[in-house]
């Protein structure tokens, strides 16, 4: 059976990165903008991933510009903004499609897993995956779903 970790991604500088190297952890997959009106819950995700990272929290985010062009156009803004007003330490990873013919595999495999109102789509950003250990899509948030609103599940899985 197919789990999250035998997907690779990009990193923000085109390199590829294994989800194996998550293996044995809980995460957090999130769509993320810069722009949007759900931006400030950037400062929730790093206020769990501080709290849980040394139970094996990780929480991974995925800049995306599919709804309403709320991303930068270079990925290195997107960071440094995550950094500079949210104080961002998780991963970020390169700017993908999480919608239609370009998706990224991770995000249709994602949805596949867990579907959503609208079936296999994301409709927003910040949507989010909860990842168990064995790296089984166990739940999906929508984007109102605040951070804190996750972490009594979070601790069932940690």
């Amino acid at each position: 059976m197919q789990t999250v970790y035998d997907f690779t991604v990009k990193l923000p500088n085109g390199k590829e990165k294994s989800l194996q190297e998550y293996k044995g952890k809980v995460l957090l997959i999130v769509n993320t903008a810069s722009k949007c009106g759900f931006t400030p819950q950037f400062s929730g995700l790093q206020r769990l991933y501080e709290k849980y990272r040394e139970r094996g929290l990780e929480i991974l985010g995925f800049p995306c510009d599919q709804f309403n062009r709320q991303e930068f156009a270079n990925i290195e803004e997107t960071t440094q903004f995550c950094q500079v007003n949210y104080g961002v330490t998780f991963p970020i990873f390169a700017k993908i499609d999480v919608n239609g013919a370009h998706a990224d595999p991770l995000f249709t495999f994602l949805k596949e897993q867990k579907g959503g109102i609208l079936f296999n789509t994301i409709k927003w950003n910040f949507t989010k995956f909860l990842v168990d250990r064995s790296g089984n899509v166990v739940k999906r948030y929508a984007p109102t779903t605040v951070p804190e609103k996750i972490e009594e599940d979070l601790q069932q899985w940690l």
